[in-house]
């Protein structure tokens, strides 16, 4: 019986491998085989996760027309791959992908780094900072204060704690967006609430149109969820969405879902001025395609001269053409699981009936301590040191990156929690996997793309600074020349790192 539970086209695989051909400089570069650079392929995007395991890959003859090489090249990569333990093979089967013994699973996502690693690796993979203190601990007290009522009742409340949908609800409002309680359902972190829309408005199959680049995590959500995405390229830079194209791709795709965040975007740091915000609602009420925008970076402005324009949903207040998804995870602390959504009431209603079947509800504690830190000024005082400590670390992490690897290209954003910087024409793919040998774990460019694109890109995010961005950059240049000469074989040891 095969041990395979997916496939990968030949197509598809071949832009993959495409996408991340190396690029190789100066007089100590070489050349490796082409059957070694094709199995080596395969197994970075095994590695990555972008390619599964136990995935039936293409035949060799399929795989060879698709990529215009030999059928032995193909063969002799696909035995190299058995040879390491990253491919099986059954007669009348074919070949699937597996991993070798003791070697761990592969992340479709950004998953933080193991507690054992912290020593010896600097981990650049996840955009989350410790937590804000006193106010984590004082939040949690206030909540023990508040939390006997709660005890004498079931605990579960699929909408959210009625206190806390009315405090966002009023947040809203003072941000001159007019909101009821009713418009507000409380999640597990905005992840809990992109599953729930998605399983609402996107069956199996439906289209839903992503911004490119995206949020890693949330476009494996989407595949999971059997989506088919539709890309729309972002402008260049800093410049934030291209109208142009979201337009056509809104009337010619026909998408059940819109994917966006508008502030801050997460990788590239654009912010929507309020034009584009106007522009694309109009655009998705017209094709009928449901906006979902995600505000988890909306208040992690880090150049206070930057003006903010209005929300996406004050474009929309009755909720009925804009779901906004919020989160504490960003501005406060990702340890705190609590998100939210802002739509009509009875898309909320929709939400609440159909979370019945999954978690339930959000745990009333962590509810309780953000409602008592939005309810005495705790959030805000600790939104400032959170944007206090992001910007630090951004300066410190621009300056070190531009020192160490002054052919990298990037923007700098006035908010967020992320760089994405262009790799100089080397493998983002590459750089991740030598990275983890030198002591830096970053995450690859096209994580955040669909099929392939971004090879030539990675994310930085502003959670290291001083001393440790430097030492961090000065990683990445290591593993930058090990890529840039083929030597990814290279035998680099991390140093122990103590922050």
């Amino acid at each position: 019986m095969a041990r395979w539970t997916s496939a990968v086209g030949a197509a598809q695989l071949a832009r993959q491998l495409q996408a991340q051909q190396p690029r190789t400089t100066g007089s100590g570069a070489r050349r490796p085989p082409a059957y070694r650079s094709l199995a080596d392929g395969i197994r970075l995007l095994v590695l990555e996760g972008r390619v599964p395991v136990a995935a039936r890959l293409p035949a060799e003859r399929e795989l060879a027309l698709a990529l215009t090489v030999s059928r032995t090249t193909v063969a002799a990569a696909y035995e190299a791959l058995r040879a390491e333990g990253f491919l099986e093979s059954r007669r009348g089967a074919g070949s699937w992908t597996v991993v070798p013994a003791g070697h761990p699973l592969p992340a479709r996502g950004l998953e933080p780094l193991p507690p054992e690693s912290l020593g010896s690796v600097i981990d650049l993979g996840t955009a989350a900072l410790p937590a804000p203190e006193p106010w984590l601990t004082q939040g949690v007290q206030g909540a023990l204060e508040e939390l006997a009522p709660y005890a004498h009742t079931h605990g579960d409340y699929p909408a959210g704690l009625p206190a806390l949908r009315r405090t966002l609800a009023d947040r809203y409002t003072a941000l001159g967006v007019p909101t009821m309680p009713e418009q507000i359902m409380v999640t597990t972190g905005a992840m809990g609430a992109m599953d729930a829309i998605c399983h609402l408005f996107a069956g199996r199959g439906e289209r839903i149109a992503v911004e490119s680049p995206s949020y890693a995590n949330i476009l494996q959500l989407m595949r999971e969820a059997g989506a088919r995405l539709v890309p729309v390229a972002m402008a260049e830079g800093l410049g934030g969405w291209d109208l142009g194209r979201w337009r056509q791709v809104l009337r010619d795709s026909a998408p059940r879902l819109a994917y966006v965040v508008a502030d801050f975007h997460n990788p590239t740091g654009a912010l929507a001025d309020e034009e584009q915000r106007r522009g694309l609602v109009d655009a998705a009420r017209s094709a009928g395609t449901v906006l979902v925008v995600d505000e988890t970076m909306s208040e992690i402005r880090l150049d206070p001269e930057v003006a903010m324009p209005r929300r996406v949903c004050s474009f929309d207040p009755a909720g009925s053409t804009v779901l906004t998804v919020g989160s504490a995870s960003k501005a406060f602390w990702a340890g705190m699981r609590i998100g939210w959504v802002r739509a009509a009431p009875d898309v909320i209603r929709s939400l609440v009936a159909a979370r019945a079947y999954a978690d339930l509800g959000t745990p009333v504690l962590e509810q309780l301590a953000v409602n008592w830190l939005m309810g005495t000024g705790g959030w805000e005082e600790a939104v400032a040191l959170r944007r206090a400590q992001a910007r630090e670390n951004r300066d410190a992490l621009v300056g070190a990156v531009r020192a160490e690897l002054p052919d990298w290209e990037f923007e700098v954003p006035s908010g967020g929690l992320t760089l994405w910087v262009r790799t100089g024409g080397l493998s983002g793919s590459r750089l991740a996997e030598v990275g983890e040998r030198v002591g830096v774990r970053v995450p690859s460019g096209p994580r955040f793309g669909v099929d392939g694109a971004f090879e030539g890109y990675v994310r930085l995010p502003f959670t290291v600074g001083g001393p440790v961005a430097e030492e961090a950059a000065a990683r990445l240049a290591a593993a930058a020349r090990l890529v840039a000469t083929g030597a990814t074989t290279g035998t680099d040891a991390p140093r122990t790192f103590v922050a």
